[in-house]
């Protein structure tokens, strides 16, 4: 039996952590849902999908709309996603590559 595959985590995924797991763990420090010292790390894709189904559900209170967040969370939310794509661009991640195929 092979082991099972477990994440990298958020500060060793690809693209400097711009990532849909990487976004779901943004997000749940966003709403406080874990840390932001839990990278995730060495966890399970069904670790990971439970933590989506409460980032959602987070979301959803809120139309899926940063402009409906209360103050507290919109400010936490901006300073978390600078911070990321600050890490990403330092990591040589140009953004580029989410546009590319949708011309």
């Amino acid at each position: 039996m092979s082991e099972l595959k477990r994440y990298v985590g958020i500060d060793n995924d690809l693209n400097g952590g711009m990532t849909d797991t990487a976004k779901i763990i943004r997000d749940a420090w966003v709403f406080g849902l874990i840390p932001e010292s839990e990278t995730c790390e060495g966890w399970l894709a069904p670790g990971i999908e439970d933590l989506w189904r409460k980032v959602n559900a987070e979301w959803e209170k809120y139309g899926f709309l940063v402009g409906n967040l209360p103050d507290d969370i919109r400010a936490n939310f901006m300073r978390i996603q600078e911070d990321a794509l600050n890490k990403a661009k330092a990591a040589g991640w140009e953004g580029e590559d989410e546009l590319a195929g949708d011309e």
